[in-house]
């Protein structure tokens, strides 16, 4: 793995970008949240909460009175509870649920009863300095941390087809709609290197 300087090389349907390993669906598949028919329901459905890195968790812990004005009540009596995270079967930190269904940070909008973030909603508000976990920032990309590289995969899931539709009819690449929290996580530089394996692989389409 080489880890001086920004380079890129294809793997069968794999991009090598320094120590990460993305797939070529952040590029080819479309994707853009429709909340208007999703509702926020993968902040609801699953079987686990959002994955936290420690430091996140750190950041919420010592920010959690500045968030707890922007969550529902259920969020509030379930922390007082438990806690606002739980450690899942890898022993690592994630947002507890209510009653086993949304997430703890999950408020309800009145006017629509979309499913909108606590922390997001803050941290907009100017009440905090982070923004929400970055497995949430990143959706549909799911990260996965080896020894020697972090896997970035696009992740399929039925309740967000109504967000490939939009996705498809803008033509916007996973990628694209998703600058602002992979910018975040992994710097501009990286970024811009997306763009740059995104336009050769343009470019071998349309040589085969």
């Amino acid at each position: 793995m080489n880890n001086k300087g920004i380079s890129f090389t294809f793997i069968l349907m794999l991009v090598e970008i320094n120590d990460k390993i993305i797939s070529t669906e952040v590029f080819s598949e479309q994707f853009v949240c429709d909340l208007s028919k999703c509702k926020g329901a993968c902040c609801v459905e699953g079987d686990g909460g959002a994955p936290l890195k420690e430091s996140e968790r750190i950041l919420i812990k010592k920010n959690l009175e500045k968030i707890k004005p922007f969550m529902d009540k259920k969020g509030i009596d379930t922390i007082e509870k438990t806690d606002f995270y739980y450690e899942d079967e890898d022993d690592l930190p994630a947002t507890q649920l209510v009653d086993r269904k949304e997430c703890v940070f999950v408020y309800f909008n009145k006017e629509n009863n979309h499913a909108m973030c606590a922390i997001e909603n803050a941290y907009n508000a100017g009440e905090i300095s982070f923004n929400k976990p970055i497995s949430c920032h990143l959706y549909p990309i799911r990260t996965k941390e080896f020894n020697e590289f972090t896997a970035l995969n696009y992740e399929r899931w039925n309740i967000c087809n109504p967000a490939c539709d939009l996705g498809a009819s803008l033509k916007l690449p996973v990628y694209k709609f998703l600058k602002d929290p992979l910018t975040r996580a992994y710097g501009k530089t990286f970024y811009k290197e997306l763009e740059k394996v995104d336009a050769q692989l343009k470019r071998q389409e349309k040589t085969t």
